[in-house]
């Protein structure tokens, strides 16, 4: 009996009564689940809206590629910190590993490839620097992409190539090819990396699932990407001028002629290989009179392009033994 009359209750073993110290626990835990949840679900609502919009529209509109180089670190950065708290959102995967790429592209390698041979140590600061941010980009969405395809690096191992690649569908596909471009990129700027040499017939399986499930990917992207994998290897690991150009094509129309970019890979990569100058010339003079402004949505790299096209304009000697003749570069050698 208690003071008051009333019957005590023993405490049966398994079942405590609740004390004070153990409600108050739970009240805490409780409060703890459910902020991290809010605190989930509010992540997730954000990085829903920041990834909605397809592409990087905010960046590849800019018609001030200065502007956009400067506050592209600290968007990838955001981004990849959003990531580390919510690693499942495939969007926001996408997004910071296509802007790794797309920064080491275009602020990194493109300003590197028109440093003077002066200054080398630079422009291999910059190179590396390309490589490195490559391939982080692509590492990021391999992670992803292993998600959908836990056996995807066996596969590879093994060389069954197709296999690994028939996994993915139509969603993955921005995936598979910013992958893709990563790694090709990262190889073409050290292609004296022979493991990573190595492993190009991997990247190139997740752009030929790109190209059968989306052909028309970015209005074209993954031709271009062809482009300058068939025309910039050598034959023996799988270059090809004929497909290079027959993927130019294919680009053009996909782009409606609206992209700079099919003439540029053209000219930089089955030109120089052929020592054709006389289409080199041509093919830059259409990045050069093209209009950035008539497609606001490609604006960014269309200028860019334009940059890169008058800069090898300007520097056909370095490319062209022809051309280094007319200019007398040939050693003091007197030849004609």
């Amino acid at each position: 009996m208690t003071s008051d009359g009333a019957t005590a209750r023993p405490n049966r073993p398994g079942h405590p009564v609740p004390t004070a110290l153990a409600l108050a626990l739970l009240g805490v835990s409780l409060a703890a689940m459910t902020s991290c949840s809010l605190e989930r679900m509010a992540l997730n609502k954000a990085a829903g809206m920041l990834t909605a919009a397809s592409g990087n529209n905010a960046f590849t509109r800019d018609n001030d590629p200065e502007l956009a180089g400067d506050a592209m670190p600290f968007a990838i950065k955001f981004y990849e910190s959003m990531l580390a708290a919510i690693p499942d959102h495939d969007g926001l995967r996408v997004r910071t590993g296509s802007l790794y790429i797309l920064y080491a592209n275009a602020f990194l390698q493109t300003p590197a490839d028109m440093i003077s041979k002066t200054e080398s140590d630079r422009k291999e600061l910059l190179l590396q620097r390309a490589k490195n941010l490559y391939l982080r980009g692509r590492d990021l969405l391999i992670a992803g992409l292993e998600k959908r395809n836990p056996r995807l690096r066996q596969q590879w191992k093994e060389r069954r190539y197709k296999d690994a690649a028939a996994p993915f569908t139509r969603k993955d596909v921005p995936a598979l090819y910013w992958a893709a471009a990563g790694w090709v990129a990262a190889y073409a700027i050290d292609p004296f990396d022979t493991k990573l040499g190595l492993t190009l017939p991997q990247a190139a399986s997740l752009m030929n699932r790109v190209l059968q499930l989306d052909p028309g990917f970015s209005r074209g992207a993954v031709h271009n990407f062809f482009i300058l994998y068939f025309g910039s290897l050598p034959d023996y690991m799988g270059g090809d001028t004929a497909k290079a150009r027959e993927h130019f094509r294919l680009a053009l129309t996909a782009s409606g002629n609206r992209d700079t970019s099919p003439y540029l890979s053209l000219a930089s990569t089955v030109d120089v290989k052929e020592q054709n100058v006389e289409e080199f010339r041509s093919l830059l003079g259409k990045v050069l009179d093209f209009d950035p402004d008539s497609d606001p949505d490609n604006r960014l790299v269309n200028i860019l392009n334009r940059r890169k096209a008058r800069w090898l304009l300007d520097h056909l000697d370095d490319f062209f033994l022809q051309e280094e003749k007319k200019n007398g570069s040939d050693g003091g050698m007197g030849m004609p």
